[in-house]
């Protein structure tokens, strides 16, 4: 677990909705006009400004009480014993400081690394984790242990060891575990997986519009301009990433799946290929038992020749048939753990399952479902599906890049001397780990914005995760809990990561961290870890872009870029900033044109069932972009596996 911050700035106020905290004074959660104690409000406040008294601005104001006659006595007063300390200078005088303008209440977890137990330091342990009964949060180093009684530091419950639990008789020897535990269990769910036993599918659109040619080399007095169609810069790149894993996993299974008005299997290329076409287009369960059940393919040593033949005889014409190839493909890859799916397209599905056009007044209510059903069905599978689109061309990747986003594979549009080498890039993912779970823990009071507003425990499910995945949080104080935190000295937080294995070892791994608690208003420059921050961002904006939230998501790409603008005049900016900024000038363009896409369309009354679905006021362009911010990690930052947890 990476902080933003060094300490957990407990007084932020973010706009919220009325009802939403009862203590909070009614007038404020209405919106009336409001002041901070000992400092007018200022119209250059941004909403995310950190101060943490905040009372309702009275009317009429309350008049002071009139001051007491001066007794005319020529002795003095007695100084008193303590004097007050001085009042800590505001506004420019501040230097090397800066008002947080953001929530740096962040939290970033490096999945992909956390996963990885070849390479992990953590202390391992075949037992099981000692569980609070309450909250689930489990003991650690942080914890209390007396006469086998301990208290969670979570919920503050106090929980007592039973004598037939397997770890008593190692507590009693090291009476708590340490701040990063590996749990690993003995048992297997399932049988013993081979690594180069995966299947990896190439899910190709042959459909007319892969006749399209772009020139790849000007013409000459002597010669000819040569032009290339994007299916023969597909056939290219299946040839030579079908070399590459014969040189690199001769044991690698590879299948081939073609699309246009029908679906055509052609497996690893030895058998007769399996068409399917009209009314099985149109029928999920079938379309999904034909990939369960076709052959299983060949490892590429044996297949290599038939496989490369049949991708060369590959023809364009027909229509796109995208949604049934994505599924039997998917089923095909479902019965090896970690295999994946390629899917490269040019032109929206227009036929069958997962149909992305529609006539004039009809609208569509299955396909959304279609591509998040199938997303979903992939992940629990261990299976990874990427899409690969080609510019100039509006596939609805909005939609379809569901598949890559809820995987953890990539969307990319691509062009005719690019895809060979996205290809290549997507062949060397490899899954690190499967079914992730993620379990983050604090002390009651702690909420998660934009995720759980009233719980401090926190459960995300990831699914697949390759090298580098990264993810982040940002957490705040609960308003009545505001003054308990501030006599506390430390807030503990927990992670709890279970995962399985490639081998389906399932695993279960604890870390546990605490933070100083800080009520300024004012932090350090040099405290806070703008990598953290600018990640954070870039996910967070992509995510509500794509649920629809266009104002929330250009309110916290405002509080992000003042808080960047402001560091950047306390210190020199690093590269990482820099591109961090890009990112969110980026989002910030995306965010305005659909705003003003969706402005246009209710001044002129044009509102159709795409206002349930936002994804679908989205460019191709814009949705690749956004999907890969929401997998944006850090840039330069290095990892230190030896960096101590707390402070």
């Amino acid at each position: 677990m990476e902080f933003a911050c060094s300490h957990v700035v407990c007084n932020w106020m973010p706009d919220r909705t009325p009802g939403l905290y009862p203590s909070l004074p009614s007038s404020l959660s209405e919106g009336a006009s409001y002041r901070v104690s000992g400092r007018p409000q200022s119209i250059c406040d941004h909403d995310y400004d950190n101060r943490i008294s905040v009372i309702p601005q009275p009317d009429p104001p309350l008049v002071p009480p009139p001051l007491p006659p001066r007794q005319n006595s020529s002795k003095k007063q007695p100084r008193p014993r303590s004097m007050p300390p001085p009042v800590p200078p505001r506004g420019q005088e501040t230097r090397g400081e800066t008002p947080l303008r953001a929530n740096v209440n962040v939290v970033s977890l490096s999945v992909g690394r956390l996963v990885d137990v070849s390479k992990a330091t953590a202390v391992q342990s075949t037992q099981r984790p000692v569980y609070c009964e309450k909250c689930h949060g489990a003991m650690s180093t942080l914890s209390t242990l007396k006469r086998m009684v301990w208290c969670c530091d979570f919920c503050g419950k106090e929980n007592t060891i039973s004598s037939t639990d397997s770890g008593v008789k190692s507590s009693a020897r090291r009476p708590l575990p340490g701040r990063d535990v590996l749990y690993l269990s003995q048992e297997l769910d399932g049988d013993y997986v081979n690594l180069e036993d995966m299947l990896v599918v190439f899910c190709v659109d042959i459909s007319g519009s892969m006749s399209v040619t772009s020139e790849v080399s000007a013409g000459s007095s002597v010669r000819s301009p040569t032009y290339v169609s994007r299916l023969q810069s597909v056939q290219d790149a299946l040839q030579r990433s079908l070399s590459s894993l014969l040189q690199t996993s001769p044991h690698r299974r590879v299948a081939l799946v073609t699309f246009n008005d029908e679906v055509t299997v052609y497996g690893d290329g030895t058998g007769v290929p399996l068409t399917l076409r009209d009314w099985s287009l149109m029928d999920y369960d079938y379309l999904k038992k034909q990939g369960e059940s076709y052959s299983t393919p060949h490892c590429i040593a044996e297949s290599i020749h038939p496989l490369t033949q049949r991708v060369k005889e590959l023809c364009e014409h027909g229509a796109t048939a995208l949604g049934p190839a994505a599924l039997i493909s998917v089923a095909m890859a479902s019965r090896y753990m970690g295999s994946k799916v390629i899917i490269c397209t040019d032109g929206r599905a227009n036929i069958g399952l997962g149909e992305l056009e529609q006539s004039v007044g009809q609208t569509s209510t299955h396909s959304p479902y279609f591509y998040s059903q199938l997303a979903k069905e992939a992940a629990d599978s261990g299976v990874i599906v990427s899409v690969l689109t080609f510019e100039g061309t509006d596939c609805r990747l909005a939609e379809v890049g569901r598949l890559a986003d809820h995987t953890g594979g990539r969307v990319n549009i691509v062009n005719i001397s690019t895809v060979s080498t996205e290809i290549q890039s997507v062949l060397a993912d490899n899954i690190l780990a499967t079914s992730v779970t993620a379990t983050l823990m604090s002390a009651e009071g702690i909420y998660f914005p934009y995720e759980d507003e009233s719980s401090h425990k926190l459960v995300r499910e990831i699914g697949n995760v390759t090298e580098g995945v990264e993810i982040t949080f940002q957490f705040a104080v609960k308003p009545d809990s505001i003054e308990s935190f501030q006599r506390r000295d430390r807030i503990p937080f927990q992670l709890q990561l279970d995962f399985k294995t490639r081998e389906l070892q399932k695993v279960t791994r604890i870390l546990t961290d605490q933070r100083r608690v800080t009520s300024s208003s004012w932090v350090w420059a040099g405290s806070l870890n703008m990598a953290v921050l600018g990640v954070h961002c870039a996910q967070l904006c992509a995510r509500l872009t794509m649920e629809g939230r266009i104002v929330e998501a250009q309110k916290q790409l405002k509080a992000q870029q003042d808080l960047l603008k402001d560091i950047s005049e306390q210190r020199p900016s690093p590269k990482e900033e820099s591109i961090y900024g890009n990112w969110i000038s980026t989002m910030s363009v995306i965010c305005d044109d659909l705003t003003g896409h969706s402005q246009r369309k209710q001044d002129t009354r044009e509102l159709t069932a795409s206002q349930s679905s936002p994804v679908k006021g989205l460019s191709d362009e814009a949705a690749k972009v956004v999907y890969q911010m929401k997998r944006a990690k850090s840039v330069g930052r290095k990892k230190q596996a030896s960096q101590p947890l707390g402070l």
